[in-house]
């Protein structure tokens, strides 16, 4: 198994494809050849046929369970059903909340046409009560893996029909929301346009796969992604630059601390490679941002800045190295959107900016795949 395809460097990809020659990570994100993702049918098509990967006998749903501690050393666990989601158009049954950007919807159009498979679930919240109660899992779980990152993932096959049906009901009574995977999201149902409508079944390419969790404070864990400022002018006076939209002040020292410092003091935190500052947003910015957020509010302030890239970097510490390194300008750092933030701007008629949330533990590509019948 391997992470999501957003969040894995090229050393990570790297180190992935050495532990093993059935590193999932060699179909999530190929690379090298002439053509990336026919290689990528070509390996897939190989572990079928060699009996690397197993074909289940029957349609299951899959209950599958995050186990970790958080930052406080508190047991917290994500409980949800992997299943096949019914696409339909944002806005109804499913309710986006973040901008998207082309190059990533590309890439996995190609990689979707190429293997005729959901390689990884997206994730997605029900506000339906109760959800988590129908997914309790058995005292041994059919397969279970800890990752690098200290993260106990387990998956289990749910075949009862009662217990699909009542788990299809409580999925179905309200939209969901997306809460990763919108790039694959967008691209299923570009897919989907692509191909005739006979062929659009709700169990072939006019569905996806999809974690759902319940919406609940108790089974999420959100945490902010970053801003890397890359190619700002030499010498650039980013503090300066700011203060007709922030108020700064020194932040102290870079370290874990910061995360608290900025909660407490209600503030973003600007790091350049002298130092690192807090910022709290003046009333113009607020009154100018479209959303309540961070990173709308940056937004914003960025876009009156010299011509420059924001690359999005989860991590503080990562933000901060590339800094120290060179590899970026300065850096912004976010505090994540609430929970009930994110519920209530799904439902509104604008969405959150590119990258505004970051869910943790991420579930694993490689648990489940599922093969499209087209």
């Amino acid at each position: 198994m391997c992470p999501p395809y957003d969040v894995i460097s090229d050393a990570e990809r790297v180190s992935l494809e050495a532990r093993s020659p059935y590193n999932v990570v060699r179909l999530e994100l190929p690379h090298g050849g002439d053509d990336r993702y026919e290689a990528a049918r070509t390996l897939l098509d190989a572990w079928r046929d060699g009996g690397v990967l197993h074909r289940d006998a029957e349609a299951a749903f899959y209950g599958y369970r995050m186990s970790f501690r958080d930052p406080t050393g508190g047991h917290r666990q994500t409980l949800g059903v992997i299943g096949a989601l019914h696409l339909e158009a944002p806005g109804r049954g499913i309710l986006p909340h973040e901008e998207t950007t082309p190059k990533a919807k590309t890439d996995r159009l190609e990689l979707l046409r190429a293997t005729r498979c959901n390689l990884s679930p997206i994730w997605c919240l029900s506000p339906t009560p109760g959800l988590s109660a129908l997914l309790q899992p058995p005292n041994h779980p059919l397969e279970r893996a800890t990752d690098s990152e200290g993260v106990t993932h387990e998956v289990w096959p749910i075949t009862s029909p009662d217990a699909v049906a009542k788990i299809s009901d409580a999925v179905a009574a309200n939209p969901v929301l997306v809460a990763d995977g919108h790039h694959r999201y967008e691209t299923a149902l570009t897919f989907q346009s692509e191909l005739d409508g006979d062929t659009a079944a709700a169990d072939g390419p006019g569905a996806v796969m999809a974690l759902v969790v319940e919406l609940a404070d108790e089974q999420l864990t959100v945490q902010g992604i970053h801003r890397l400022l890359v190619g700002l002018p030499h010498g650039f006076d980013l503090p300066g630059a700011l203060e007709p939209w922030f108020e700064l002040a020194p932040g102290g020292p870079i370290d874990r601390s910061l995360l608290s410092r900025m909660e407490e003091a209600g503030a973003l935190a600007v790091l350049t490679p002298e130092t690192a500052w807090l910022a709290w947003p003046k009333a113009n910015v607020t009154e100018a941002a479209k959303h309540d957020l961070d990173s709308s509010r940056l937004d914003v302030a960025l876009a009156a800045l010299p011509e420059h890239e924001v690359v999005y970097q989860h991590g503080w510490d990562n933000a901060a190295a590339a800094v120290v390194s060179g590899a970026a300008s300065a850096a912004v750092l976010l505090r994540p959107a609430t929970v009930a933030q994110i519920a209530a701007i799904s439902r509104g008629a604008t969405r959150m900016p590119p990258k505004t949330t970051f869910f943790w533990p991420k579930p694993r590509t490689g648990t489940v795949i599922r093969e499209l019948e087209c």
